[in-house]
């Protein structure tokens, strides 16, 4: 199939929604936010418990969203915490990234290109998405250390003064970069997962990026935002009320049915995944079967749930990736969706293979295999 035929403007942005209700998006979130979300709960309690904290208060004090006072946790019970906290972001930008190849791969033109294939990428790729930020981190670092071994120097009677006054102007411009650089991680952090997701770019490259696109696209990257959260808040409004509309109509037609027994089951489920809106004591009234069912329900609700955010942060993927495909336009006349990706490349490279290669490679392996045989029975 032909490439979408984009406008490489702002007005390509308002087909973020449409783009992000796709089913393979919403499901790749919902893997990638529920492997993220189980890693967060579990490194969290843990961190409770290690504190000193039981688990059966940590639940009825937490429940399914434990989200702790760090300043009450002893360091080593902080530590595990903010392992949970990195264990989500990372699986948070790899599912960002892997919806972002999903939305480059169907803008191309290539729209049987699934969620495993996606993760199939991401398995290859994943470096640059965790090490992008710690690289800018490191040159932040090294440009703050370097000012310090400096104004060390300046210490040094007598030569220290010159040794302040004389490269003065590289410091500034040093201060300048260091400033930008802290500009730049805030970019990154958004456009990391969408680089490597459609610009196959290593962790170098990445960076590289990053400092392009906030150097180039600057007022493109906010004029484009308060176009898109907007549309992500009325679109995630919409799909929500949707979920709502549906979850009230099955309860209304079973409940006049069932009656109050399935009242009480909803409730109790909803008070699991939802426990602002419904007290956790709603469970204790339930029989066996009763207390079974709303687990099970409680399981559902939190799909939906998931579902839900799912579709938010599609959008939000979708509208990065139509971003920075502008911006390759804008800047350096690019058009990304034209050219061939690694995987491309490699199916021509497998087609343009002989057949009578392949057949030859065959026989040869099977020749060594024999020969293998013979010499292990000898």
């Amino acid at each position: 199939m032909d490439p979408v035929k984009l406008h490489f403007d702002f007005r390509d942005i308002f087909r973020a929604p449409r783009l992000a209700l796709s089913g393979k998006k919403i499901w790749t979130f919902m893997v990638g936010n529920f492997l993220g979300y189980s890693g967060y709960f579990l490194f969290t309690y843990i961190a409770l418990f290690s504190s000193g904290i039981s688990i059966i208060q940590s639940w009825e004090r937490f429940g399914l969203y434990p989200l702790v006072n760090v300043f009450n946790l002893p360091w080593f019970s902080l530590l595990i915490y903010f392992a949970g906290v990195l264990c989500a972001f990372i699986m948070l930008s790899l599912s960002c990234a892997a919806v972002s190849r999903i939305t480059y791969k169907q803008l191309k033109g290539n729209d049987f290109y699934s969620s495993a294939d996606a993760w199939n990428y991401i398995k290859k790729h994943w470096h640059p998405v965790v090490f992008t930020l710690i690289a800018l981190s490191l040159i932040i670092a090294f440009f703050v250390l370097m000012a310090g071994a400096f104004a060390l120097l300046g210490k040094i009677p007598f030569i220290g003064e010159f040794l302040f006054a004389i490269p003065y102007p590289l410091y500034f411009l040093g201060a300048l970069f260091t400033l930008y650089s802290f500009v730049v991680i805030v970019v990154a952090s958004i456009y990391i997962p969408i680089i490597v997701g459609s610009y196959e770019e290593d962790t170098m490259g990445t960076v590289f990026q990053s400092y392009v696109i906030t150097w180039s696209q600057p007022w493109r990257i906010i004029a484009y935002h308060l176009i898109l959260l907007p549309i992500f808040s009325i679109a995630t409004a919409i799909f929500y009320g949707f979920f709502q509309l549906s979850f009230e109509f099955v309860n209304s037609v079973f409940g006049w049915v069932i009656g109050d027994k399935l009242n009480h089951i909803v409730d109790a489920a909803v008070s699991i995944v939802c426990p602002p809106l419904y007290a956790y004591g709603s469970v204790a009234g339930l029989s066996g079967t009763e207390w079974l069912s709303s687990g099970i329900l409680a399981f559902f609700f939190f799909l939906l749930m998931l579902a839900v955010i799912g579709y938010s942060l599609s959008i939000l993927s979708v509208g990065e990736t139509l971003m920075f495909i502008i911006f390759k336009m804008k800047s350096d006349d690019d058009n990304i969706l034209a050219r061939k990706d690694e995987e491309e490349l490699e199916e021509e490279e497998n087609e343009d293979v002989p057949l009578d290669k392949l057949q030859e490679d065959d026989s040869s392996q099977e020749d060594n295999a024999l020969e293998e045989s013979k010499s292990d029975s000898e």
